[in-house]
């Protein structure tokens, strides 16, 4: 929707319990992303008055912050799809009549679900490599890296069920293709 975020962005869910469902998911995944937001800010403080004012050392912190950032940025996209916050260009939909609209919105749905699929698939698997081989990441906070890989799977797998919901949204009509009005 060109203009910003409005209420009118935000994916419709109606009366289908399914899609209330998997919208609360999605803002609770928006809420946690949120809070390793707020956890990885307050980590870099607390790295600045060790490293600055106290003149100590720090060895976990910088790790910790970057994989809070990642996974945050993973967590949170189910919640950014729910909102409609992704950069998108409607002109096209725009000007396409009703009917080819609809069209459009079921093809790239379906290409997204399938491309969010793989990444799911190929994500599991990276993980569950990490998991069974026990690496650990190669600093002195030596993390176990099947923890913080495991945004992957979990992110993809919240984003790829909002997709699944917004295709239902508009097939059965609960929501417009694109949110946009019949004109």
């Amino acid at each position: 929707m060109a203009g910003g975020h409005s209420s009118a962005a935000v994916a419709h869910t109606g009366k289908n319990p399914f899609l209330k469902i998997v919208a609360a998911v999605s803002t609770f995944a928006g809420w946690c992303s949120a809070g390793m937001i707020v956890a990885a800010v307050a980590i870099t403080c607390q790295m600045i008055v060790v490293r600055f004012v106290l003149n100590g050392s720090t060895v976990w912190q910088t790790e910790a912050v970057i994989y809070l950032v990642i996974a945050a940025t993973l967590v949170g996209l189910p919640y950014v799809q729910r909102l409609r916050g992704h950069v998108n260009v409607d002109l096209i939909p725009l000007s396409l009549a009703p009917r080819p609209r609809f069209l459009m919105a079921i093809l790239t749905s379906a290409l997204s679900i399938v491309i969010v699929g793989v990444m799911l698939v190929y994500g599991y698997e990276y993980w569950h490599f990490a998991w069974e081989r026990g690496w650990r990441s190669d600093t002195v906070w030596g993390v176990r890296l099947w923890i913080p890989y495991l945004a992957i799977p979990v992110g993809f797998g919240l984003l790829l069920l909002q997709l699944i919901a917004d295709l239902i949204a508009v097939l059965t009509g609960v929501d417009k293709p694109f949110g946009l009005e019949d004109i």
